[in-house]
């Protein structure tokens, strides 16, 4: 085989690659998302709960912030 060719095939097998990388890792993180889903203020207070804490309005709007916030610096 010519080069040319072999060229040609190592191009089309890194785009198959990389279009099939693409949406298997969208299919994953739709799953992962489906099963773990990201925490809102309800899980909170049931969190809260469970350790004793009584959650005020106020409370989880601040800790929600505190999250928020703190996502956005590890990103």
């Amino acid at each position: 085989m010519s080069t040319g060719i072999w060229i040609l095939l190592i191009v089309v097998a890194l785009v198959i690659g990389v279009v099939g990388g693409f949406f298997g890792a969208r299919k994953y993180m739709e799953k992962y998302l489906q099963d773990n889903p990201p925490i809102n203020e309800e899980m909170l207070s049931t969190m809260m709960l469970q350790m004793g804490q009584k959650p005020s309005a106020k409370k989880l709007h601040q800790m929600m912030q505190a999250m928020q916030q703190q996502s956005k610096k590890s990103k």
